[in-house]
């Protein structure tokens, strides 16, 4: 019996749909953090818990995900994940209390964690190797669209409706999408009853969640003794994690793919790509709000400029990568990411908002030309067996760069800015711009590590099968 034909494009819309919500949520919440400390009557300082609790329950899952999907097929896991977010979307909107929004939150990351470990690994397996990175460009499009609309839209919700209404906009689009998805997805199917290493997913959620606690109490705490345990903590388990799926003959992670030069070298290029553009969305605002005086509304706009870039840039390089490979785009798209960073780093003492435009530009430009064939590169080396596992390894780099990058951009501001701490805009001074320009310098030196490892990334003949 033959099997009822893939619409390709079809299986890519519904896929988008579903996953534009994970960006729009996360870009949406951190304007509500005021509405919301005031609702709550808390500091500021205790609102980041909100978004916190979302990267560090989210990071910690991907993996196991991934794993899972692998085992059970993506459409399932995918389905699932949609479901769970939808739902803990609304609940999160009638929180009563802090402490409840910041547990919904975490519950939230399970199903955006579930949903965008399967993302990559649905449309790898649909489209065929010569049309992988044009869909894989406009996937990438659509993360930087909910990431570029999701400060106006949560302005205007919180402005007119309120904070809750952030969470609930999820609830008429994740519906959308789930019944868009059931219907179109086509029925991947998994390696069936094999073991899952429940130990070793233990072992990774543990590790994953403790490695980024300790980065972000160690740039906010210092070398206390709780976070010298944490960090103890996060090495054994991941020491503990590595030696145990060595042994099993049936990992939750499968390290033969680190064998892959490719496999390995485009995740490391895209941990510091990550790395580098958080640095850079972190310490960008204080330029523009601190040191230039411009109101928030402002510097949004001008910060705008990234993702728009991005939006226009991913879907064209991902079709070229189709045409001319992977490593060299991708070696190009990181190395005028370089020089965006490092352009901001000379002239942020003489900053000007056209000029901060036009580099944020340029940053998306390289940014665009990057993570489309890189992306590709990372799926298109592994075999068909194991796409959820490498969509998770991706998606977890992404993240742990994401937190690295701001710890790093809050550790070199926090040291230029003692011991006054971070000024007001009527105090900004040299020690303040100086610690601003060494935040972009650190970005500039991740880029480059980033651009020299790209080079490693040879191109793979394809391996997986095509549904």
């Amino acid at each position: 019996m033959t099997a009822k034909p893939v619409n390709k494009w079809s299986v890519l819309a519904s896929v988008l749909i579903g996953t534009v919500m994970g960006p729009i949520d996360a870009s949406v919440v951190y304007i509500a953090l005021p509405a919301m400390s005031k609702f709550f009557k808390v500091a500021p300082a205790t609102m980041s818990w909100v978004s916190m609790a979302y990267l560090l329950v989210m990071a910690s899952f991907l993996l196991s995900f991934g794993r899972l999907g692998d085992l059970m097929g993506f459409k399932k896991l995918f389905l699932a994940g949609l479901l769970f977010f939808v739902a803990t979307s609304a609940l999160c909107g009638f929180a009563p209390t802090l402490g409840a929004l910041i547990a919904l939150r975490a519950l939230q990351a399970v199903g955006a964690g579930m949903a965008m470990s399967m993302s990559t690994a649905i449309i790898t397996a649909v489209f065929p190797p010569q049309e992988r990175g044009r869909a894989l460009g406009l996937y990438a499009m659509i993360i930087a669209l909910g990431l570029a609309a999701g400060p106006s839209l949560g302005g205007f919700l919180v402005s007119s409706v309120g904070w809750r209404a952030i969470f609930f906009v999820n609830v008429p689009i994740g519906i959308i999408a789930f019944f868009w998805c059931f219907a179109v997805l086509p029925a991947i199917p998994g390696q069936g009853r094999r073991p899952f290493d429940w130990q070793g997913a233990l072992l990774a959620f543990i590790g994953l969640g403790t490695l980024l606690l300790f980065v972000n109490w160690t740039s906010a705490r210092g070398w206390v003794w709780s976070t010298i345990l944490v960090g103890l903590v996060a090495l054994v388990s991941l020491y503990t994690f590595i030696r145990l799926e060595h042994k099993l003959s049936e990992p939750m992670l499968d390290l033969t793919l680190f064998h892959s030069r490719v496999f390995s070298a485009a995740n490391a290029a895209a941990l510091f790509n990550f790395l580098t553009q958080y640095v850079i969305v972190f310490v960008t605002p204080f330029l523009l709000q601190r040191a230039l005086h411009f109101p928030a509304a402002r510097a949004g706009e001008i910060m705008t400029a990234f993702p728009l870039t991005v939006l226009i840039v991913a879907p064209l390089s991902g079709a070229f990568s189709d045409k001319v490979g992977q490593r060299w785009l991708a070696f190009a798209g990181s190395a005028l990411c370089t020089l965006a960073a490092a352009l901001l780093a000379v002239s942020s003492s003489g900053a000007t908002a056209w000029k901060v435009g036009l580099c944020l530009s340029a940053f998306g430009l390289g940014t665009g030309i990057f993570q489309s064939p890189n992306n590709s590169a990372v799926m298109g080396s592994v075999p068909r067996s194991r796409l959820g596992i490498a969509g998770s390894v991706l998606a977890t780099t992404r993240n742990v760069g994401m937190v690295l990058g701001i710890v790093t951009a809050g550790a070199i501001l926090n040291t230029a800015s003692l011991p006054h701490g971070i000024p007001t805009a009527g105090a900004w001074s040299t020690p303040y711009l100086s610690g601003l320009t060494g935040a972009y310098l650190a970005a500039a030196i991740a880029s480059v590590l980033a651009t020299l490892i790209t080079v490693l990334a040879h191109e793979a003949s394809p391996k997986q099968g095509q549904v």
